[in-house]
Formats: structure tokens, C-alpha cells, sequence
């Protein structure tokens, strides 16, 4: 499962094969030399796991993108996404409980099992199914990787820790943080002398026992210094743009996913902004007002929410609302950018700067 980087548009035979960044697939479906690597344009995509025309930056360009008459949009999903609602076709996809699945999470070590539980509706399918089906229409079913169930899968993946699906089914996880000497560093760093480097090389310039996916990786790393501090990356507020903006989750939306939920949806009650409350008094906003938030790349309207323990000069919109829950169809992500950020690319979805206005 890929987050914000995903295989978008591409052939089996390797020189055809190209790595887009799906934080850009905006400037990659509305034709940008440089987020299309300099290649031909996509024109055809199948999309997992993820729901762009509502979570990628730069909305209205993601959506030009998705609405050309040449590209043709496959969307495997559970709910009627913003970008399901722009698909040639839909696929009916499996939720967690109808497939077997190895989890990991962030801030810490282990790996979950996730055991199917039910049978999925008759007309569902799984990833690996949609995969392994799309494999045999294109001839590459022999090739390595293929032909394997979710269980096998799982138990090559466990095959290092001597251990396969049966096993993790009784035991329901794994620890696999490392011993506590190394997991602590009480014996050096990953230089010839062990020692903790403050200047960091985000050259990409070869050196011992770096890990090979750090050689020659590309990126702005030119904007950082050379020893740790606060770097402004991408906007930082001017005069026309004196806010802000930070789009960070809500407590009941992971991820666009549960804002399709009416349990969710209902203790989130609707999309709002919140607003110091001394900005919002010099800019005559009471609560529950509606207010309008801009910049270069369009604007926006929402529910004004003051206070919440924002600092002035910083505004937050938490959660991913459908596109359609907001009042003029059209989400945060109007507002955020794609640009890459130091030192290996990706967007910086709380680096925006915006104006705001009671509307």
C-alpha cells in the first residue's frame, strides 16, 4: 500500500517503466515536462488504495487532469470517492475484514496480522486479485511474484523470521525491533568511527555503510544548511498572504476513507477553520461564521471555528472532507501545493500560506 508516492501510469517492460509522484499527479495529468519525467503523457490509470482528485494538492488541477476525454480512470474502491465519481469504471473492492493482510504502523516495530473473517459480497475483489487478473491479460503472469495467494504471500514475507501465516495467526503479531544495543546505538552509528554525524551529507555523494537507496538520490537539498535548524521549505506568509494554513487530521477521519462514514461524519459535524481567537477578532469573524480562504491556487469557503489552541498567524482545517461536503464543492486541497520539498521531494501539505476573509 503506497501513500503519497504510487506507481501512476506505466508498462511492464522495464524502459517504459517511470516512478511519478503522485503528490504532483495533478501537473502529471495536465501535461507538466518535468513531473512526466520528460516522457509521454498518461493515459490510462488504475487506482488503489487511494483517492487523489480529493487527497492529492492542487485539486483543480488534479481534476482537469481526471476530467480529459484521453484518459481513461479504472478506480478499485470501497465507497463512491471524489475520485471514484470521475472513474470509467468502479471496482468493487474488499474491506479489511474479507482478505488476509500483514499491517505495520508508524512509532513502532511490529507487524500485524490482519486474518479474513468474512466472505466479501459475491461481486468484490481484492487488490491481489485485480493484480493478478490484470498479470494474465498482460502475459506476464510466469513472471516472479504472481501466481501467489494472500497467504503465500504472507508467508514469504515471513520467511526471514522462520515463520509463516499459521504461526503468525496464533501468535497475532511480531516484535521485530531490533536488539536493545543496537536499537539504541550503544555501539556507534553507521560510520567507519561510530559516531553520530550532526552535519548531515544530503548530497547524495556516496560513503561507507550508507544504505544503497541513499546514493545518488535527487532532490532541493540545497535549501538546507549544514547543521540541523528551522528552514522555511516552501511559503512563508507575506504581506498579502499573512496566514498559515495547516490541513492536519481529525480525530475521527485517518483518512478520506472514514470520512465516508456516517459514525465519523457525524462527530466531525462539518468543515470548518480554526482561527485564533485575536485574528479572528481583528478580522470581525465570530463563531460559526463563514469565512474565505485563498491563495495563488484558488479559494475556498468554510465554517469559522475561534480558538481550539491555534497560534495567531496559523489557521487549521482538520480532516478530509469529501470535496462535496464543503460549500462550494471543492476541499482544502484547492489550497495546498505540490512543490517539492528538501532534501528527496514529496509535498508539504502544512507549508501554505493564505489570505483569509470573513465571506
Amino acid at each position: 500500500r503506497l501513500d503519497k508516492r504510487e506507481l501512476v501510469g506505466s508498462a511492464f517492460h522495464a524502459p517504459d517503466v517511470r516512478m511519478l509522484d503522485q503528490s504532483q499527479i495533478g501537473r502529471v495529468l495536465t501535461g507538466d515536462a518535468e513531473a512526466l519525467r520528460h516522457r509521454g503523457p498518461v493515459t490510462a490509470l488504475l487506482i488503489q488504495n487511494t483517492n487523489p482528485v480529493n487527497v492529492a494538492p492542487e485539486q483543480r488541477l488534479v481534476k482537469r487532469g481526471f476530467l480529459r476525454d484521453d484518459v481513461f480512470v479504472a478506480v478499485h474502491e470501497q465507497f463512491m470517492t471524489d475520485t471514484a465519481q470521475l472513474a470509467d469504471i468502479v471496482l468493487p473492492a474488499t474491506m479489511f475484514l474479507e482478505h488476509d493482510d500483514l499491517y505495520r504502523g508508524g512509532g513502532h516495530q511490529h507487524i500485524l496480522l490482519g486474518p479474513k473473517v468474512v466472505e466479501p459480497p459475491p461481486t468484490v475483489r481484492t487488490n491481489l486479485f485485480v493484480i493478478e487478473e490484470l498479470a494474465k491479460r498482460l502475459g506476464v503472469a510466469d513472471c516472479p511474484g504472481f501466481r501467489l495467494t494472500e497467504r503465500q504471500h504472507i508467508d514469504r514475507l515471513l520467511a526471514n523470521y522462520g515463520i509463516g501465516y499459521d504461526e503468525m495467526k496464533k501468535r497475532k503479531w511480531l516484535d521485530c525491533q531490533p536488539a536493545f544495543d543496537e536499537a539504541h546505538f550503544l555501539n556507534g552509528f553507521g560510520h567507519p568511527d561510530g559516531r553520530f554525524r550532526f552535519k548531515a551529507d544530503w548530497t547524495g555523494t556516496p560513503a561507507p555503510n550508507r544504505p544503497p537507496k541513499a546514493m545518488g538520490a535527487q532532490g532541493p537539498h540545497g535549501q538546507l544548511p549544514e547543521f540541523p535548524d528551522h528552514v522555511d521549505l516552501i511559503e512563508v506568509a507575506d504581506e498579502r498572504h499573512p496566514f498559515r494554513l495547516a490541513t492536519s487530521p481529525a480525530r475521527s477521519f485517518l483518512n478520506s476513507t472514514f470520512a465516508e462514514t456516517p459514525s465519523s461524519i457525524q462527530k466531525e459535524g462539518r468543515p470548518e477553520v480554526m482561527i485564533h481567537a485575536e485574528d479572528a477578532a481583528e478580522l470581525g469573524i465570530a463563531e460559526g461564521d463563514v469565512v474565505r480562504l485563498g491563495n495563488g491556487r484558488g479559494e475556498i469557503r468554510l465554517h469559522a471555528k475561534i480558538g481550539g489552541g491555534t497560534r495567531r498567524g496559523v489557521v487549521i482545517a482538520e480532516g478530509l472532507w469529501p470535496n462535496g461536503a464543503h460549500l462550494d464543492g471543492e476541499g482544502i486541497n484547492v489550497l495546498t501545493g505540490a512543490d517539492a520539498v528538501a532534501p528527496y521531494g514529496g509535498a508539504a501539505f502544512h507549508d501554505n500560506r493564505v489570505w483569509m476573509r470573513r465571506a
